[in-house]
């Protein structure tokens, strides 16, 4: 009996397996199920000859085959000598499959197949929240600075392997569009670096939980010295909002979609009441790369990105730049939100070797609250309202998640489209869209994300690149700033750079194409993983060099993605003073060194897809230098473009006062523009007393020697960095006769020559006579 009960039991829990697998939906994309084309229409095959008897062409060939498998073709495509498309049309009654089992025995025949229609694994993921993620979406004729993080799926969508830390709040790990990783969910277990109790808001800090109870600040808490200046707020859940920009879980027919479909997110909170401080966003910083840092075990899980959303005014300081500078190091790249001022560049936005985000409206100009100036990296999407009338709702926000809770967690849920009276500043008067929160996503906290996803995304598919090259390879997939803003009348003025933290530009301006107000460009994330699929040039360098001796350039540190391989390397002169390289057209070139002057030498290598990367390498009569790594993969970088570097040749001549000239060659590297200005002793183009200089670097002496001496210094100054110049030193010597201001022996032997001169003229006379 207990055995019918268990065989029951296993039918029972079998029918209801069956049950379930027949009921579940999976609103992919599917394939047609047809296997032939139409009734009455032509079919399409690929047949692939075998070798071709000697003067028979394939059209000959094609044509003698049709007439023993019994079709007739109606036309002929080649793509290569031997495999070529078709388009058949069977006889009367017969099936494809004997048709195609007929051409597969013929002996003339390698193989042959149905030319099938493939269709595109849908890249449009299945998240009933993605039509609001217009900021994911490709950019378009009224959303520009949309990120196009659709296409780019269509390469990747990241890889589990790869982490992104996100130094913010914490995150709320029930939301089921985020989970904990140890529940199929994205988020790592992650951990707290607060340091000050009222920040960490009564949580377990520090500690291994990155659990964000909220942030809410009562009128009771702003007495107190670590919230000054604040005002009183409800919980922003920003660290949960975040994270869904960076990786919610996707293509999973719930709520939204991350930028990432694959990477793994590390929080770390550093945030709480009232903010942070730096002691503990650096410990963050620190402990997400796999530094070792105090009170903490080592992080098993080192991210490759580290997103800050966060951020306050001032320049950089020494410890956020020595943090940065120490994650750099490792190959990790930081990607920092601009700030919310309209003002100069938050830090830490604004150190060295961050990846400043500025925030854009839907148009493509700059939203007005952002922050903008020279250290921004790129632009993306951070979020703007368009309408302002009451109860209209805000058009451009970036949906997210988020948490419904006020003060402490509540159900989870997403950010919606809504509007708030600005008059009161009260969310009292929000109107909720039906199952949003009260709350929307504006900032540039929103924009860094999005780069950073797309960061994430090219590392995925490039995993050598360090973080120079993320960084580079960013800004180079970047699309130009559109210079009109779509429906504005009358348009936006031009972004500047701010003068000082009191200029503030708090309405929408236009990008400038110069890279000096909003960057390189709007944020791309199609052009990016471009960009990141390209191969990385590297370069290995003689361990010693010196003028005359020859030496050799290693390129064979350079790769290709992988999957892909080199084809070819070129060697070339970029800049200065040329010089004859040997072996130009292989992985490994010499040089004799040069006795002067300065070279700027390239190395080009080019894959299998076409894709090409390039490397540069410096050379002076004693050394030979380059930013490009030893090998492709190398994580040391640099962030600071190389220097303008200048020589003139010779070094040092002689020339004679009164007659002939000197010839200088001045060699710039490290810039586009190659042009100098030349000074005399300091002087532009020279004097009669000083001699002369052409612009094109011809100096020509005194008549005299000069009053100051019988030497004097000919500089070639930079015109791309004037700050930089190089000089030769030429001696003056004395005119013929000698003599420097005049006296009796020029005099002696002017008459002398006019007597010999007088002399010539009479025997000549004398001949003709």
């Amino acid at each position: 009996m207990r055995g019918l009960i268990r065989v029951l039991l296993c039918a029972l829990a079998a029918g209801a397996a069956f049950a379930a697998l027949a009921l579940e939906r999976n609103p992919v994309a599917h394939h047609p199920r047809a296997l032939s084309a139409p009734s009455g229409a032509p079919e399409r095959l690929v047949v692939r000859l075998r070798a071709s008897p000697a003067g028979v062409a394939a059209s000959a060939r094609l044509a003698t085959l049709a007439t023993r498998a019994e079709f007739t073709l109606e036309g002929t495509r080649a793509i290569t000598a031997q495999i070529h498309a078709l388009r058949v049309r069977l006889a009367p009654g017969a099936a494809l499959e004997e048709t195609l089992a007929r051409l597969r025995a013929d002996p003339q025949v390698e193989y042959a197949e149905l030319d099938q229609r493939r269709y595109a694994h849908g890249v449009v993921p299945s998240d009933p929240l993605y039509a609001q993620q217009w900021f994911l979406m490709p950019s378009s004729a009224t959303t520009p600075s949309a990120i196009d993080a659709q296409s780019a799926w269509s390469t990747t969508t990241g890889s589990a392997a790869l982490v992104i830390a996100d130094v913010d709040t914490g995150v709320r790990f029930e939301h089921p569009d985020l989970r904990a990783a140890a529940s199929g969910g994205r988020l790592l277990p992650g951990y707290c670096f607060i340091s000050d109790a009222l920040i960490a808001n009564n949580s377990t800090c520090p500690g291994p939980d990155a659990s964000d109870p909220g942030d809410w600040v009562t009128s009771a808490d702003l007495s107190q010295s670590e919230c000054s200046g604040s005002e009183a707020a409800v919980s922003s859940w920003h660290g949960t909002r975040v994270a869904g920009i960076l990786g919610a879980l996707s293509n999973n027919g719930v709520g939204i979609a991350g930028i990432t479909w694959g990477a793994q997110i590390l929080p770390l909170r550093a945030l709480g009441k009232c903010g942070g401080f730096d002691s503990d966003i650096i410990k963050a910083m620190l402990w997400a790369a796999g530094i070792p840092v105090s009170g903490a075990a080592g992080n098993p899980t080192p991210a490759k990105i580290i997103n800050l959303s966060l951020g306050g005014a001032g320049a950089c300081t020494a410890s956020l730049q020595d943090a940065v500078n120490q994650v750099s190091a490792l190959g990790v790249l930081v990607v920092a939100s601009a700030g919310n001022e309209g003002g100069p560049v938050d830090a830490p936005a604004n150190c060295v070797g961050v990846v400043a985000v500025a925030g854009l409206r839907h148009a493509g100009t700059k939203v007005g609250y952002s922050s903008l100036g020279p250290q921004i990296a790129l632009g993306a999407p951070a979020g703007n309202c368009v309408n302002t009338g009451p109860g209209q709702p805000c058009i451009y926000t970036l949906t997210s998640t988020t948490n419904l809770g006020a003060q402490v967690p509540d159900a989870s849920d997403y950010t919606g489209e809504y509007y708030c009276d600005s008059s009161t500043g009260s969310t009292a008067n929000c109107q909720i869209t039906a199952g949003q929160y009260r709350t929307y996503n504006l900032g540039t906290s929103f924009s860094a994300p999005l780069v950073a996803g797309i960061a994430a995304l090219m590392a995925s598919s490039n995993a050598k690149l360090n973080a120079c090259q993320l960084a580079a390879r960013l800004k180079e997939g970047a699309l130009p700033y559109p210079q009109t803003s779509v429906g504005e009348s009358p348009q936006p003025p031009m972004c500047h750079v701010p003068s000082s933290a009191t200029d503030i530009q708090g309405s929408e301006c236009v990008c400038t194409g110069d890279g000096q107000t909003c960057g390189a460009g709007m944020a791309n994330a199609a052009g990016a993983l471009a960009a990141a699929l390209r191969p990385i040039a590297a370069i290995t360098l003689p361990a010693s060099a010196a003028s005359g001796q020859t030496v050799q350039l290693q390129g064979t540190g350079s790769a290709a993605i992988p999957g892909h391989s080199l084809t070819a390397f070129s060697w070339s002169n970029s800049a200065g003073a040329a010089l004859a390289l040997q072996n130009a057209n292989g992985a490994t070139a010499s040089l004799v060194m040069p006795a002067c002057g300065i070279s700027g030498v390239r190395l080009t290598v080019t894959d299998d897809a076409g894709r090409s990367d390039t490397a540069d390498v410096v050379v002076t009569p004693d050394a030979i230098t380059s930013d490009a790594p030893p090998s492709a993969g190398d994580v040391s970088c640099s962030f600071t473009p190389p220097a303008v570097e200048l020589a003139v040749c010779p070094a040092s001549a002689s020339v004679q006062a009164g007659s002939g000239t000197q010839t200088l060659t001045a060699s710039v590297v490290n810039t586009d523009d190659a042009s100098v200005t030349w000074e005399v002793e300091g002087i532009p183009g020279g004097n009669a007393n000083l001699g002369t200089v052409s612009s094109g670097g011809v100096y020509t002496p005194p008549a005299q020697l000069p009053d100051n001496g019988a030497t004097v210094t000919v500089t070639a100054v930079s015109v791309a960095d004037p700050n930089v110049s190089a000089s030769s030193t030429l001696t003056i010597t004395a005119p013929v006769g000698g003599g420097g201001g005049g006296g009796g022996a020029l005099e002696c032997l002017t008459l002398l020559a006019g007597l010999v001169a007088l002399g010539v003229r009479r025997r000549a006379g004398a001949r003709r006579a």
